[in-house]
């Protein structure tokens, strides 16, 4: 606590603030964890180690990413820059070329004295931004999809025989093989040695962990399969398209199909459902399991009072609502995601806020948190304040989108516009959470909403128009 006091402790010479110290920063990445977790209320998942973060830590319940896709929403995050039709588009979203003017977060961190280290996925490409890293990025041996060596060299041998896209293997698998086995596994490993490394050396540390379930494949050891009785395993209640929803807001999730045993076109069978359900939960407890092991030697190691940990998904998830998988809309359960932050000495633990929060808001905080100065560029606000008093009055609204449709959750309502490639309006969806949180019935074109509808539209073509300027003061 000593060190985390000297954090703020500041030596005036000559008019020149120096920092006496400096905070560790714990940046953990999750792939596709959307916020089923027990410390989000969902209690029929085992979730223990992120619950006790969140326990220990501040819980955002509002928390939304840029675009619904790995490499977009990543490369916004890591930039503190909010996505353009033109920018920060899909997977293949690369920061380094497409604003290669921007100073990336790990580039901040490390040009202010940090020592920062990349472990698994962090950015979508391995080479993104290389250079604001003080060690080679490290990634364990595979094909980036999570298969246990042994599931993954079998798939290789096999692929000639595949067609098309379907060049990967099963959706699912629960083998009865140790965590190491699996590429997680091994990045808890390599993070664990590192913290052991990096607690000798006398810079602070910028330690960034991408984990990559439960994106899919749903691979994991059998075990965290058994924490969950197959038979309680269902289908979403809204296993149908929202009532009056727009041509083309519901996708045909074509990431799921290049798996063998998809069916090219219409829905899986209900028992694929329930298997890839049930391979999605024992994927969230199994990076449970290494984010405890990587928390537990933090503590081992006496360095947790000296070091903010962040954990975040990069998005939201479908498991088959509104006949949904994967990501890729602008519905609520693509957009929403788990934000948790343990800041020693800052706020009181096991907080949370209702608070709307967006993922360009993460540069600004943590630099905030270390006594970083802001960079002109950020689009973001620090939620510091909101880790002091939850209750604070605080942003309006959050904006994101995906591909050709830009939207915004308010407190109330979630509204998207869908635009064609000259810019022209194509289509609307309007939510109200207050009366239909699960999004089944789209009220945009009912008369009593022509008011909210209106507000929201203007709202979100300020937000078009305003997305290339400097830090947001919204």
């Amino acid at each position: 606590m000593i060190r985390w006091l000297l954090i703020v402790a500041l030596f005036w010479f000559q008019g020149t603030a120096w920092v006496l110290a400096k905070p560790n920063v714990l940046f953990i990445a999750v792939d596709d964890l959307r916020p089923e977790l027990a410390c989000y209320g969902k209690s029929h998942i085992h979730s223990p180690n992120i619950d006790k973060l969140a326990q220990t830590g501040f819980l955002f319940e509002r928390a939304y990413c840029m675009v619904p896709t790995c490499g977009a929403s990543r490369a916004s995050l890591m930039t503190g820059v909010r996505p353009t039709r033109g920018r920060f588009v899909s997977y293949l979203a690369s920061a380094e070329k497409e604003v290669p003017e921007v100073m990336t977060l790990n580039t901040h961190f490390k040009n202010n004295g940090y020592h920062t280290v990349s472990n698994g996925k962090i950015f979508h490409h391995r080479e993104d931004n290389a250079r604001g890293w003080s060690e080679e990025v490290w990634r364990p041996k595979g094909n980036g999809l999570g298969y246990r060596l042994e599931a993954n060299q079998k798939i290789h041998k096999e692929r000639g025989k595949m067609k098309g896209r379907r060049r990967r293997g099963s959706p699912y698998e629960s083998a009865d093989a140790p965590d190491l086995d699996y590429p997680d596994g091994q990045i808890a490993e390599k993070t664990i040695a590192d913290l052991r490394r990096l607690k000798n050396k006398e810079e602070p540390f910028f330690l960034a962990v991408g984990f990559l379930k439960p994106h899919l494949p749903f691979v994991a050891p059998k075990k965290y399969w058994d924490l969950y009785d197959h038979d309680d395993i269902h289908l979403p209640k809204n296993y149908y398209p929202p009532k009056d929803v727009p041509k083309g807001t519901v996708h045909a999730y074509g990431e799921l199909r290049a798996y063998a045993g998809v069916p090219a076109k219409g829905p899986v069978s209900d028992e694929m459902a329930r298997n890839l359900i049930h391979g999605y939960y024992a994927c969230v407890s199994f990076t449970d399991a290494q984010v405890g092991k990587v928390l537990d030697e933090l503590e081992k190691l006496g360095l947790a009072e000296d070091t903010i940990v962040i954990l975040w998904g990069d998005h939201g998830w479908n498991l088959a609502e509104h006949t949904m998988w994967c990501k890729h809309s602008c519905f609520e359960t693509s957009m929403h995601a788990p934000l948790i932050v343990r800041a020693p000495g800052v706020g009181k633990p096991g907080q949370r806020t209702r608070a709307l929060t967006e993922f360009i808001d993460i540069y600004p905080s943590l630099s905030e948190l270390a006594g970083l100065p802001l960079p002109e560029h950020l689009q973001g606000k620090s939620f510091v304040p909101l880790l002091k008093n939850p209750e604070l009055p605080w942003k309006s609204s959050a904006i994101g989108r995906y591909i050709n449709g830009d939207t915004i959750r308010t407190d109330r309502f979630r509204f998207s516009e869908y635009t064609g490639k000259d810019g022209k309006f194509v289509s609307r969806m309007l939510y109200d959470h207050q009366l239909d949180p699960d999004e089944n019935i789209n009220i945009s074109e009912q008369a009593s909403q022509l008011e909210t509808v209106e507000k929201l539209t203007q709202d979100l073509r300020k937000y078009r128009t305003s997305s290339k300027e400097g830090r947001s003061k919204k």
